[in-house]
């Protein structure tokens, strides 16, 4: 009699197949054979893999579904086994995590985003909900219990930690941050995670593009890298690597093709991680502890406008500079009317768009470079309240310089910066 193995058990197989064929260690006995830039991969996946962690999130006795918001068609045949939606109730969810981390410290400290573990958190706080559990487990470790230093919603970014500092293997090391800013398009890129619940996966790419503006990650525009490397649901949270094994970004989220992942001629989209430079400015207060976010920012109390859209012959009338960001409006009582900035009072109509004319440009804060809206409030939010700022103002040609005291953001005004 003929026996046929049922959908769960080849799908059993061909997971345990990709996780051998990525972590068998027999690839680091001999690598004379490869090509320089396949040599390159294999050494940064078998030194720093160790340090790439699956994050598994509960709430109520039941995990969390990272596959909640993706649409059935992007969920690969061979996977849905493992993730079907329409399971019987009760019966426990085939996968093994729904996120990704890494070592960020010889500390323990885990790196991961802030989205792969808010639903098992406190409204406005980063203690555990009732009934809810964070889990971390190394390559080829069982899941451990960890808790949540802090977190910093404005990056999509949290800090973890073992409940158990022994839960750390040896062969795991702390990734080491790169220059974000020195982050070139064409340059290769590694990402290390567990997307559908497969272990220690690899893939590869480019830098794509820098810069770029993705909505809904994160509570301010963050200027995105963007890469090829494959980045799937359960990559979240894991680091984004340059050929020095240096994070560059932590692999946040993926824009799909129109075909999905599974679709004929479809692309299976492109990769969006968030700078390594904004994880390096978010440590340090994350390690204190608590929740970073709108609510707990210091602000200026202005709307701002980029110069880019002005043509030439504008700038050259208004006695524009090249860079910097206008001051439109300067709400009452705020900050920045205490320290004496002007928003403006009349508009120029440019191809047939009103546009401001007369207000103050900022083009430094505390002597760092402004060029659009979005760098000023990146470096304001950057404050705390009760911190003082000196910017760099052009009123009527000439560069004047202002101190302000920061104030934190009412929830009501949480639009302005």
């Amino acid at each position: 009699m003929q026996h046929r193995r049922t959908p769960l058990v080849l799908g059993a197989v061909l997971a345990m197949a990709l996780i051998a064929l990525v972590s068998t260690p027999a690839l680091a006995d001999d690598l004379e054979h490869l090509q320089p830039d396949e040599r390159n991969t294999v050494e940064i996946f078998q030194r720093y893999g160790p340090s790439v962690v699956a994050i598994e999130v509960e709430v109520r006795g039941e995990r969390v579904d990272p596959f909640e918001r993706i649409p059935e068609g992007m969920i690969p045949p061979q996977f849905r086994e493992f993730f079907e939606r329409d399971r019987p109730r009760g019966e426990a969810p085939r996968r093994q995590g729904a996120g990704s981390g890494f070592l960020i410290d010889s500390d323990g400290h885990i790196v991961t985003n802030y989205h792969v573990i808010r639903n098992a958190l406190e409204e406005e706080g980063v203690e555990l909900r009732e009934g809810a559990s964070v889990k971390l487990s190394f390559a080829e470790h069982d899941a451990v219990p960890a808790r949540v230093v802090g977190a910093n919603a404005l990056y999509d970014l949290a800090l973890l930690k073992p409940e158990d500092p022994g839960a750390v293997p040896e062969d795991a090391e702390p990734l080491t941050l790169a220059d974000s800013d020195q982050a070139l398009v064409g340059q290769k890129t590694i990402a290390i995670g567990n997307p559908f619940g497969l272990s220690s996966t690899v893939t590869t790419g480019i830098v794509s593009g820098v810069g770029r503006d993705l909505p809904g990650i994160g509570q301010i525009e963050i200027p995105m890298i963007q890469t090829d490397a494959a980045i799937n649901p359960g990559n979240s949270g894991g680091p984004l690597l340059n050929s020095a094994g240096e994070v560059i970004g932590v692999n946040t989220a993926i824009v799909p093709g129109g075909g999905g992942l599974t679709g004929r001629g479809g692309s299976v989209g492109v990769g969006f991680a968030v700078p390594s430079n904004l994880l390096q400015e978010s440590l340090g207060e994350m390690e204190e502890g608590g929740l970073t976010d709108l609510t707990s920012r210091a602000r200026l109390g202005v709307m701002v406008a980029g110069l880019e859209g002005y043509p030439e012959g504008i700038r050259e009338r208004l006695n524009l500079p090249e860079r910097g960001v206008m001051v439109v409006d300067v709400e009452s009582g705020s900050p920045a009317e205490e320290a004496g900035l002007q928003g403006a009072s009349f508009e120029v109509s440019v191809q047939g768009r009103a546009m401001p004319a007369d207000g103050d440009v900022i083009t430094h804060v505390n002597g760092e470079a402004v060029s659009e809206p979005r760098e000023l409030q990146r470096l304001i939010f950057a404050r705390r309240a009760g911190d003082s700022v000196t910017l760099t103002v052009l009123r009527d040609g000439a560069e004047r310089e202002f101190e302000v005291e920061l104030r934190e953001v009412p929830r009501e005004q949480q639009r302005r910066r």
